[in-house]
């Protein structure tokens, strides 16, 4: 069988990722990988620590590699563990090293950077609201996707032009 062709969602907090792999997911329909730090810290009864993060990556891997198996053509996923470990980096000053080598071990067909010019959506869950911080992650996702050697597309403007520059992306692939 066919491996189906993985696209990541990457970008700061608050820049459509989901509402995009959502979206796209209907678009082909083919399924889409929750965040699932979400559901992870929704069920904490405390505010998270550098272990939790570890953990929050291994499920995130566990859902990508279980729907996978579900997938046609494509798989979106809602962030990687790129997301772990920038928010790893900017809290704690590390990075645990089997967030570092399961990075390394994956791939993705594509990565769809989702930049920080939507309207900022409060959330208890979201952190930092200010836009220069929210620019700085931005910086840091370009850098580390830059770097990555996959595929990428900046997807930016309102939700439609996002789609339609994400469909557009993904139509490269194919």
């Amino acid at each position: 069988m066919k491996r189906p062709k993985r696209i990541l969602i990457l970008g700061p907090e608050s820049t459509g990722k989901s509402t995009l792999a959502e979206k796209l997911a209907q678009h082909y329909g083919e399924p889409w990988v929750p965040e699932v730090a979400r559901a992870y810290l929704e069920g904490l009864n405390r505010h998270y620590v550098y272990a939790d993060l570890v953990q929050i990556g291994s499920y995130q891997m566990s859902l990508e590699d279980e729907l996978a198996s579900t997938a046609k053509h494509f798989l979106f996923c809602d962030t990687d563990l790129r997301v772990i470990q920038v928010w790893s980096q900017h809290r704690y000053g590390k990075v645990d090293p089997w967030v570092l080598e399961e990075m390394a071990r994956r791939t993705y067909d594509l990565i769809l950077l989702c930049a920080p010019d939507l309207p900022w959506q409060t959330d208890p869950l979201r952190e930092h609201p200010e836009l220069e911080m929210r620019q700085q992650f931005f910086e840091m996702y370009q850098q580390i996707t830059e770097i990555s050697g996959f595929p990428w597309a900046l997807v930016a403007g309102e939700s439609k032009d996002r789609l339609r520059a994400a469909i557009q992306a993904v139509e490269t692939l194919e």
